[in-house]
């Protein structure tokens, strides 16, 4: 009985939710601001070699 209410409780749902929402925003601005970072340091290495 007590397994079946622990089963069925939906109270941390919503912060689980969150949790995994959260993470994936993380997840795409590392990997976004990896990108651009790479793509600023080409652009910032062929203005020193034109100088």
């Amino acid at each position: 009985m007590r397994a079946r209410r622990l089963w069925n409780d939906r109270r941390g749902q919503a912060l689980v939710e969150y949790a995994l929402i959260l993470a994936l925003v993380a997840l795409a601005a590392v990997g976004g601001l990896s990108w651009l970072g790479q793509q600023v340091n080409e652009v910032l290495t062929d203005v020193a070699n034109r100088l």
